[in-house]
């Protein structure tokens, strides 16, 4: 292959995508599949998990599957196992997970923010360390975290969502520095609003969905497809001088002063 071809494809990586059942987890495992790599999809709901690995199966495309909580210890090792088992190492890891209670600050119960914080920060930290021997065996290791401009800017709800999004892009920062010298590169996409089931509620509010689609200038929400494009790029030997880095994918949403 030419030397374009080569910046341009994934083929023979393999890969992990967290949370890889639906939104933006599912657009990135279909770019990635469709360059080249071989993925291993994990999310916690089997059957929506079998369902959206189906497409890929039917095209003869390398999907495998691991139904897992990558929260909990259990669903932890089931992970790392089957990267063993069904990808014999990794090259790339996407941690995509996430959830959200919105809320106002008072509001919270201890649990609720526990879950937050162990769902999408400390899961995230504790797959990338997992990982690590296989990535820096690899040689080209990637690592991309999903991250939100929540982390970047304040919001009028869910503190606690925001706060583990701001963490998780220091993370980054701190693994990128890190890990540099492992051949390893570490990056964030962070999201503004996307059409996911995450914001599906928000979505369906049409006086929210209004004065969003007013304060983005693209005027209107993302697609999962837009994310899944960027994590991608961030994967391939075509991004290899990128890293430690938040990629904000908001339509412009940041920009705004007022």
């Amino acid at each position: 292959m030419d030397s374009a071809t080569v910046r341009w494809s994934l083929n023979g990586r393999k890969a992990l995508v967290t949370g890889g059942s639906k939104g933006i987890g599912l657009a990135a495992v279909r770019e990635l599949l469709h360059f080249g790599a071989d993925v291993l999809s994990a999310a916690r709901n089997s059957d929506d998990l079998e369902a959206s690995a189906e497409e890929f199966r039917r095209m003869g495309l390398p999907i495998h599957t691991v139904a897992a909580d990558v929260s909990t210890e259990e669903g932890m090792k089931s992970i790392l196992d089957a990267v063993e088992t069904q990808l014999g190492g990794l090259d790339l890891l996407v941690s995509n997970v996430g959830t959200n209670i919105r809320k106002q600050a008072l509001e919270y119960t201890e649990a609720e923010i526990a879950h937050i914080f162990q769902t999408n920060l400390f899961s995230s930290f504790a797959l990338a360390r997992a990982c690590h021997p296989w990535l820096k065996r690899s040689g080209a290791g990637r690592v991309v975290f999903v991250g939100s401009i929540a982390g970047e800017r304040a919001i009028p709800t869910g503190i606690p969502y925001a706060a583990t999004k701001a963490a998780l892009a220091q993370i980054t920062r701190g693994l990128a520095l890190e890990w540099a010298t492992d051949g390893i590169r570490v990056n964030t996409v962070a999201p503004g609003f996307i059409e996911t089931p995450l914001t599906e509620p928000l979505m369906n509010n049409a006086e929210f969905r209004g004065n969003l689609e007013a304060r983005v200038p693209l005027g209107r929400p993302g697609q999962p497809e837009e994310i899944g494009a960027l994590i991608a790029f961030l994967c391939l030997p075509a991004a290899s001088y990128i890293t430690g880095q938040i990629l904000i994918a908001d339509g412009g949403l940041t920009i705004r002063a007022l």
